[in-house]
């Protein structure tokens, strides 16, 4: 071996030291660094178990969130149609005291009328009365009892087409 150029106490020493350094090595070094990578890779897997969970709280909150909308949706819709109900009965009532109130004017324009007529009509006889009288006396060329004809009239006029247009 001295002819290849090898030393053989000086290559078992090294071989001995390379043996020696690889124990240290592994059990120093290679170790530590298998249970450094076992604590990357646990902490990695824990990650991704927290991620998922993360994704499926997000889904389930999605799908909360997606029903509360559907139901405060359901909830504005039915406050809409009540809102436009009680305006159609607040219409509806409005329409119908407005009717009445319309029928009672009509109904005091009515009688307004009815009381002017038989003013009008009554003085109108009053009118007639005086003129007939007024007429008989130039006729006659005497003073007439005013009070007396004027009964008379007054009699005949509600036998006449005064008393029947009523």
């Amino acid at each position: 071996m001295e002819a290849l150029g090898i030393n053989l106490p000086g290559f078992l020493t090294q071989l001995i030291n390379f043996a020696l350094l690889l124990i240290l090595l592994r059990v120093l070094l290679y170790r530590p660094l298998l249970r450094v990578l076992d604590e990357r890779r646990r902490r990695i897997e824990e990650g991704m178990r927290s991620a998922e969970q993360m994704r499926e709280q997000a889904a389930a909150g999605e799908r909360e969130v997606q029903a509360r909308l559907e139901e405060a949706r359901r909830e504005g819709q039915a406050l809409v149609a009540q809102a436009q109900q009680v305006a159609n009965r607040i219409q509806d009532e409005a329409r119908q005291a407005a009717q009445k109130e319309a029928e009672a004017m009509l109904a005091r324009a009515r009688n307004e009328i009815q009381l002017e007529r038989d003013a009008a009509i009554a003085e109108l006889r009053r009118e007639f009365a005086d003129l007939t009288i007024r007429a008989a006396e130039r006729v006659i060329g005497q003073s007439l009892d005013g009070q007396a004809h004027r009964r008379l009239i007054d009699e005949v006029l509600a036998e006449s087409s005064f008393a029947e247009r009523r």
